[in-house]
């Protein structure tokens, strides 16, 4: 079992979804900022140094709002999505294809990560509740 950690970083109404890199597992899907959890780090340090790393942002993570496990083929993982605000910079495509800001009732029109759906339900529920 893999750790990882990602982001749900909001933009008032809109939150931030990243694509894949066409090198990576997964190529073109969209998933949230993140990735895995480095030996010794806790799960906040781990978001904050992955979204430097990868948009060269600072984040701010917040309260957890959710956590799944899920098995790919070639791994399973553990995920922890943290509410989380950007504290500094512009987030800018250091290892991803593309960025977008958007509202949960666009979430059915990106192809997601399959870890990802149960969270995305969630953010849809919570909307919508």
């Amino acid at each position: 079992m893999v750790e990882v950690v990602a982001g749900l970083i909001w933009n008032g109404n809109r939150f931030m979804i990243c694509q894949r890199p066409e090198s990576k597992a997964r190529a073109l899907l969209w998933e949230f900022v993140g990735g895995k959890l480095e030996k010794g780090e806790c799960g906040e340090d781990a978001l904050v140094r992955e979204c430097k790393e990868e948009l060269d942002i600072v984040v701010k993570p917040l309260d957890v709002f959710c956590d799944v496990t899920h098995t790919y083929p070639d791994i399973t993982v553990h995920l922890t999505l943290y509410n989380a605000e950007i504290v500094s910079g512009e987030p800018k495509l250091l290892e991803h294809n593309d960025l977008k800001w958007i509202t949960a009732d666009e979430i059915d029109s990106y192809e997601f990560c399959p870890a990802d759906v149960e969270i995305l339900e969630k953010i849809k529920c919570n909307i919508r509740g």
